[in-house]
């Protein structure tokens, strides 16, 4: 298979491993440059208040709005080396989850909420992300890849890539 799609391509850029996926429930791991060890999750949002905690850590992608607070701000702790990198890309490109993978590139974080790429590393397929709930759909469908009702199994509904580049062109 070849892998031209299998690029970090960003400093926050995650390799999400997804173990088991049940009905509304997908838990597993993801893995970091800032981390050798595996952030565990045992629902999808738990994921993504990680990955925006690691995120605001980074201050990469910086946000277009910002909680706002009348107290004092608390510091977030969790990630004590927070700008040294401790694991290569290749290292990270190797791991795999049970069910899919999946490289993360957030670029934007716009509107409340994340855009960016996503590659879903089984079938070397990348599809641009205008939203949280965008990506968590295209993670969704890449998962449930037998149809319960038919038996059979049924492609998951990935942009090809020319629709890609131009859902690309026009959100610039």
């Amino acid at each position: 298979m070849e892998r031209s799609q299998w690029y970090l391509g960003t400093p926050n850029g995650i390799v999400l491993c997804v173990d088991q996926a049940e009905a509304d429930h997908i838990s597993g791991r993801y893995y970091h440059s800032y981390s050798k060890e595996a952030v565990m999750f045992s629902s999808m949002d738990e994921a993504l208040a990680g990955m925006e905690q690691l995120f605001d850590t980074l201050n990469f992608p910086y946000p277009a709005t910002c909680t706002r607070t009348f107290g004092e701000r608390k510091h977030r702790a969790g990630y004590e080396h927070e700008r040294t990198k401790m694991m290569k890309d290749e290292e990270l490109l190797n791991m795999h989850g049970d069910l899919g993978t999946f490289i993360i590139r957030v670029q934007h974080r716009q509107n409340s909420s994340w855009q960016g790429r996503i590659t879903w590393m089984e079938e070397n397929k990348t599809v641009y992300f205008r939203s949280i709930w965008e990506m968590i759909k295209l993670m969704a469908g890449a998962l449930d890849t037998v149809s319960v009702q038919e038996g059979r199994p049924v492609e998951p509904e990935w942009p090809k890539d020319e629709d890609n580049q131009e859902k690309e062109k026009n959100s610039l």
